[in-house]
């Protein structure tokens, strides 16, 4: 209404005429509220400050620079204008764009500044992508390196496995030391210096250290180095392939030959977990295999641990594996030397027995001389029983699949424990047939029904062997509707324990007698108790007297109270009778071989809360099997295979992982020692390593790896 009488007051004012447009906003005083109109050519070429930082090694250039830019300007034109600016003449192509404020690489250099969100508040750092790192591998070497900080963490670990000749790098990650295992060494090394820098391994000057790519060759059967099969050194004919020069062949002796042994002193100095909450902080810090090591807070010259995380060892061959081999040695040293895993005194004496040929053998000179031919069948036998194979991974020969499946039928001691008296022990006509034991009270009443029947399937099977004293028992924890049923059984000799034994692994992982592994399972135990199987000779108990051994290198510290020095010697000289004419790889190789045969290996331990629980448990992630186990006791509760499970999830928000199984059975938990997206990326890991075979190509399917192990946070 007011409107209407303001027009007409202005159509009277102007003779009768419609006033005009700018007339009328004048009148109600709005002329100020609009900005002046400017062409869509000026409005374009309005610029913004965009400050950027150089990281370059000259000091007395200007590291700050100011640069005149619009949104629509792409990261490659920035990095030429910078450039230009710069006017520093050296090689940038190795540089790029790190955005701090938001801890991300600016890679596509084809973007927008719009497009990537970048505005005048941004602090780009124009930084170079491969930065000098410092590893300690699984020996105890430091070498330093030149590693990309901008590729993901998977890519970055094949180039540097490239560079230390390590064949299947799928199998390592890189290891962040938490500050749980860093305490004692921390109080402990106050006042002590630095390691000089002549322990460091520098190779800084390796074509993939230098940013430059790896020859292709380095990871293929014909072009690999090759290694003498029983002493580990390299073949002089190949040294080249692996880089060129003397300096070089010394490096791979470094990497691939044992070199020294530990001290009490320093073992003392080394974090040693005493219980399953104190082996959880050892996985805590596994870098993010889906993320570069910028985006992770890896800092320039930062020393991180090179491991084998997953412990699926595919394709073990001393011929091109002789770096592999002995870092995976040395691993198994360390973990059986810290007490990571538990071992019987029995298997201690054992594993220190091979350590002593090893570091004998490892200073002899008479290691670099040819090859013997029936050494090398030796070895290549020890590879046949090494390999770990998962369910879903190589299949048996399809002849053996079938035909009939054999069965094993004994008379066994059943050990059943009850609560509140002893142990019930009785013999059984025992039945293995498929994956199912069943037992009857005589051989005559076997074709009738039987007392019990016992599915083997997804259970955990555990030794319980002592040779000396003539023990050769089998543990078996098998799932049941309220956690684990637990039977014992007793064989009268090691060959019948042998193929009982094998049978009841085969059967846990769903497998039959008419696998073609079983046999190789067979043999293996048989090697293993043959290595425990020692009698004392004159000649080597007169030697410890003459022999110069430190033992205390060779066994956990608890082993070291236990006994003196001289007792420790005397039975590792009784030991080592059995493992005297082995060769230097083979004695590697069966030290592996018995530490897989451990009932922990392969275990890598969490604290979680599984949903609906009132306490936390410890859960073991297994190339094979997740288990759930009592935190208090450190018994097994339940156990689930790999082959057993439909799918897995995370529910980032909350931070839980879910996972459903056969038979409708599911399971939820949070991870309260380490972030969710470790266990995650380990069950997609051995998910992922299933799927190799022989019959592909050694290059790897780096999509489907972290389609399964990087989920979507």
């Amino acid at each position: 209404m007011m409107l209407r009488l303001w027009r007409n007051a202005l159509v009277s004012e102007s003779g009768g005429k419609p006033p005009c447009l700018f007339g009328w906003f004048a009148f109600a005083g709005l002329t100020q509220t609009f900005p002046k109109m400017v062409s869509s050519t000026e409005y374009g070429s309005h610029t913004w400050e965009l400050s950027l930082t150089v990281d370059h090694e000259l000091e007395d250039a200007q590291k700050k620079q100011v640069l005149q830019v619009t949104g629509d300007l792409h990261v490659g034109g920035l990095m030429l204008k910078l450039v230009e600016k710069i006017k520093i003449v050296q090689d940038w192509s190795d540089y790029a764009f790190w955005w701090e404020q938001k801890k991300c690489w600016l890679l596509k250099t084809h973007w927008t500044l719009d497009k990537y969100g970048v505005q005048a508040d941004a602090k780009l750092i124009f930084t170079a992508q491969h930065k000098m790192l410092r590893l300690r591998l699984p020996n105890m070497k430091t070498v330093r390196l030149k590693v990309s900080f901008s590729s993901m963490v998977f890519r970055a670990v094949t180039d540097i496995c490239k560079m230390l000749n390590i064949r299947r790098s799928e199998e390592l990650s890189l290891l962040k030391q938490s500050e749980g295992t860093l305490k004692k060494k921390k109080k402990k090394d106050k006042n002590s210096k630095e390691p000089a820098t002549e322990d460091i391994l520098n190779l800084s000057n390796s074509p993939v250290s230098s940013g430059l790519p790896a020859n292709a060759g380095l990871y293929s059967k014909t072009m690999t180095p090759v290694y003498d099969p029983v002493s580990g050194s390299p073949a002089s004919s190949t040294i080249t392939w692996f880089s060129d020069g003397s300096s070089t062949e010394h490096n791979c002796n470094i990497l691939a030959l044992s070199h020294s042994t530990c001290s009490p002193e320093m073992l003392a100095e080394m974090y040693q977990p005493r219980t399953l909450a104190d082996k959880a902080k050892l996985n805590a810090g596994w870098l993010d295999s889906s993320r570069s090591l910028m985006e992770q807070g890896v800092v320039e010259e930062e020393l991180l641990l090179l491991r084998f995380k997953y412990y699926s060892f595919f394709d073990l061959n001393p011929k091109y594996d002789a770096v592999r081999i002995n870092q995976l040695y040395e691993q198994a040293r360390w973990a059986i030397l810290l007490e990571e895993i538990d071992c019987t005194e029995e298997e201690m004496l054992i594993f220190a027995a091979l350590q002593y040929h090893v570091s004998k053998l490892s200073l002899s000179s008479e290691t670099q001389d040819s090859t013997c031919e029936s050494e090398v069948d030796e070895v290549e036998a020890a590879l046949s029983n090494l390999e770990v194979t998962l369910e879903g991974g190589n299949k048996s020969n399809i002849l053996e699949d079938i035909t009939d499946i054999p069965k094993l039928a004994d008379n066994l001691k059943l050990v059943r424990p009850k609560k509140l008296t002893l142990k019930a022990i009785k013999t059984y006509w025992f039945v293995f047939r498929d994956t199912s034991i069943s037992y009857f009270k005589n051989k005559e009443s076997a074709q009738g029904e039987p007392v019990e029947k016992l599915n083997l399937k997804g259970c955990e099977v555990v030794p319980d062997v002592n040779v000396a004293a003539k023990k050769f028992g089998i543990k078996l924890l098998i799932p049941v509707a309220d956690g684990m049923n637990e039977v014992y059984l007793r064989c009268d000799n090691e060959d019948q324990y042998a193929r009982w034994m094998a049978a009841c692994v085969l059967a846990s992982k769903g497998k039959t007698m008419a696998d073609s592994s079983y046999q190789l399972e067979v043999q293996k135990i048989l090697s293993f108790l043959q290595m425990k199987n020692w009698t004392m000779s004159s000649q080597a108990a007169s030697e410890p007297e003459n022999v110069d051994m430190k033992p205390e290198c060779f066994v956990s510290p608890r082993y070291t109270k236990k006994f003196k020095s001289k007792q420790l010697t005397a039975r590792i000289l009784e030991a080592h009778q059995n493992v005297s004419q082995m060769s230097l790889v083979e004695a590697k190789l069966r030290f592996i071989q018995a530490w897989q045969s451990l009932p922990e290996f392969g275990l890598s331990y969490y604290i979680v809360r599984f949903k609906g629980s009132k306490k936390d448990d410890v859960l073991g992630v297994s190339y094979n099997r997740l288990m759930r186990i009592d935190m208090a006791t450190g018994d097994p509760i339940t156990t689930w295979r790999y082959s057993n499970m439909k799918q897995w999830n995370v529910n980032w928000e909350i931070r839980q992982v879910a996972i459903e199984f056969d038979q409708n059975v599911s399971i939820a938990f949070t991870c309260l020692s380490a972030d969710c997206k470790i266990i995650h990326e380990y069950i997609g890991g051995y998910i992922f390593l299933s799927t190799r075979s022989k019959d592909h190509n050694e290059t790897l399917d780096e999509e489907l790896f972290h389609k399964l192990t990087g989920g979507q946070e």
